[in-house]
């Protein structure tokens, strides 16, 4: 009789496995993760699953913390084209905030919170609409105006993470209108467009903090782009055994994210993951990679 070892079986089994089909056949679908989640599946399959070696040394190094004196910090515009004092005492709060976190909370930002909510609605509304309509925007190909798939790097990370998202480049050259879904039109437009407001004070604000005249980084180019990426995770089965969003940073210049009331959104700070706790109305802001190269060349 012949004895195999679990050692053995494993290897064998490991050997079989061809992760570039099931690649393909997951994404030649054009369901995403939504697609999965809708049919039911109590199982993830094998290409989102995180592995716990690489779980732990990769993407969770660091500690948890709900240390209130680990708390990302919250910014109040309220009264900054009015009162220069104000506006210096933001701006010494966004100075201490990028050489402390790299991450700060805007209120008062100027964005009617009724552009918020129906911008959240307007993501869930395309990623819920029918499989048939939304199909037609599952793309790869990066020279498409509008875009939805399921993770931009899903064939080279080592693991996929459990979420789809749309996105879409606003400035220099935005979509046409018609090129955007019909389900969630209007918000995207007229979000995109308070962002960018947003955006460049945020840019006057950072050249001030780096004593800078106050169009400084808008005349580097800073603002000169803008992306909308518009993500949504479905629920999963298995959520010890995979992530939504890995450890990562941003290579833009500056990022302005929008959170719903569920939240999620952890940052590194002093070798600790902080839960970035939602607060209604509010928006983050994440120095990006590019940003804090261009300030230390400063």
């Amino acid at each position: 009789m012949e004895v195999t070892s679990s050692v053995e079986f494993q290897a064998e089994r490991e050997s079989k496995y061809d992760r570039m089909s099931e690649l393909k056949a997951f994404d030649e679908s054009k369901a995403g993760v939504k697609g999965l989640a809708d049919a039911g599946v109590t199982k993830i399959p094998r290409i989102f699953i995180h592995h716990h070696q690489q779980y732990n040394d990769d993407d969770l190094s660091g500690s948890s913390s709900s240390d209130p004196n680990f708390s990302i910090p919250v910014i109040d515009f309220e009264g900054i084209g009015k009162d220069a004092g104000q506006r210096a005492k933001i701006v010494e709060e966004i100075r201490d905030a990028c050489e402390k976190w790299g991450f700060f909370l805007v209120v008062n930002h100027g964005i009617k919170s009724t552009v918020l909510d129906e911008m959240i609605d307007g993501v869930r509304r395309f990623h819920e609409q029918d499989y048939e309509i939304k199909k037609e925007f599952y793309t790869r190909d990066e020279t498409k105006s509008v875009t939805y798939n399921t993770n931009f790097d899903f064939y080279q990370a080592r693991a996929a993470n459990w979420r789809d998202t749309i996105y879409f480049a606003t400035a220099p050259s935005p979509p046409k209108p018609e090129e955007l879904p019909q389900v969630c039109r209007d918000v995207m437009i007229d979000y995109s467009n308070a962002v960018m407001r947003l955006g460049l004070t945020v840019f006057e604000l950072l050249s001030e903090a780096l004593g800078l005249e106050p169009d400084h980084l808008k005349d580097m180019g800073c603002a000169d782009g803008l992306y909308v990426l518009g993500h949504y995770y479905p629920p999963c089965p298995e959520p010890d055994l995979t992530l939504g969003l890995s450890k990562h940073t941003d290579s833009a210049f500056l990022t302005i994210v929008l959170q719903d009331h569920i939240g999620g959104l952890q940052v590194l700070h002093q070798n600790q993951w902080v839960t970035v706790t939602p607060i209604p109305g509010s928006l983050i802001v994440n120095m990006g990679d590019m940003m804090q190269a261009t300030s230390l060349q400063r």
